[in-house]
């Protein structure tokens, strides 16, 4: 979760101004905020979260604690894969995340046939990541999305156009999911040899292996 602070400062000669911080980690914030109380300098201290939302420190503290019994430190890998032949399509996702101050992952995958291309195939596959975040119970988070897909990543990023209406639709249908659940997305290209995890899940599917197991790493 990061936040930004918001406060109002006043000068030992009564100079008022106030600032609002960059984002950051919403307990190095708590720690800064600390040290800014001590010189007794800083009044009306608020944190903004990345929904525009307000805390207080005993409201972002009391979030901090319950978090860590929820999942937190959110990574997911994601890839798809549409076979030509078959008309059908894999989806794979790997979520690596913190819990009760263990570490785990979650590896999921699925089969479908409606879809017609490979990079449909892809946004599906982060789809289908953001229901599993969203069963999970992963909430008011920054979450990271890695994958091989350039064209998927850099077009949630704002970075690409996006020409294609069905890939459109997938762009606003997870953009959506991410807006309801508070989850503000971070996205990282990576190549298809360190997306081996996902790209095993897509092929599993395809070849009709169910996957879907949770464990401590």
């Amino acid at each position: 979760m990061n936040v930004r602070i918001r406060a109002n400062y006043i000068t030992p000669k009564g100079t008022e101004a106030f600032f609002t911080s960059e984002a950051m980690p919403a307990a190095k914030a708590l720690l800064i905020t600390e040290d800014l109380e001590k010189t007794q300098r800083a009044k009306q201290i608020t944190f903004i979260d990345q929904n525009d939302s307000r805390w207080t420190m005993k409201e972002l503290k009391k979030q901090l604690e319950a978090i860590q019994t929820e999942p937190h430190e959110v990574t997911v890998y994601f890839d798809g894969g549409f076979d030509r032949e078959t008309k059908k399509s894999g989806l794979g996702c790997v979520i690596y995340y913190e819990q009760n101050n263990k570490k785990w992952r979650l590896r999921e995958n699925a089969l479908v046939e409606e879809l017609e291309t490979n990079n449909e195939a892809e946004y599906a596959a982060l789809h289908l990541a953001s229901q599993e975040l969203e069963l999970m119970g992963v909430h008011h988070l920054t979450v990271t999305f890695v994958g091989d897909s350039q064209v998927v990543i850099n077009q949630l990023k704002g970075e690409w156009p996006c020409y294609e209406a069905v890939l459109n639709q997938w762009a606003d249908r997870i953009e959506a999911d991410f807006s309801r659940l508070g989850i503000d997305p971070a996205y990282e290209v990576i190549s298809r040899k360190h997306n081996q995890e996902a790209d095993r899940l897509a092929t599993q599917a395809l070849k009709g292996v169910d996957v879907t197991s949770t464990s401590e790493v």
